[in-house]
């Protein structure tokens, strides 16, 4: 199941409607500057390392498939922020202990969260 997919059942959105940046801040309580800064890195890391990317349709890791068959930019950076809001949820919830990566943002909505080691 995709983090959208889970974001989206989470909180019972219909799976055939779009999000933008600003309904998912509201529908998340994450503000909009922070999801923003979580999409922008989302962009970097697509950009820094393509060998990271997963593979439309299947979303199976295979870094030596060419960029083409890779998600773009911007569904690796939702996906990205789609993830932290899950993973906040969860930690919310006691159902998870760390994060892998937007740990600065992360300890703006929950204090005590460690780093995956």
């Amino acid at each position: 199941m995709t983090h959208r997919i889970q974001f989206y059942n989470r909180h019972k959105i219909n799976k055939n409607k779009s999000l933008s940046l600003k309904e998912i801040s509201d529908i998340s309580s994450i503000s909009l500057k922070d999801i923003k800064e979580i999409f922008d890195r989302g962009i970097g890391a697509h950009e820094t390392n393509p060998a990271s990317v997963r593979l439309k349709g299947s979303f199976k890791k295979d870094p030596s498939a060419p960029i083409s068959k890779k998600l773009s930019a911007e569904q690796w950076a939702y996906a990205r922020v789609y993830s932290f809001i899950n993973k906040i949820d969860l930690i919310k919830d006691g159902d998870l202990k760390y994060l892998n990566q937007d740990i600065d943002i992360a300890r703006k909505y929950i204090k005590n969260i460690k780093p995956k080691k």
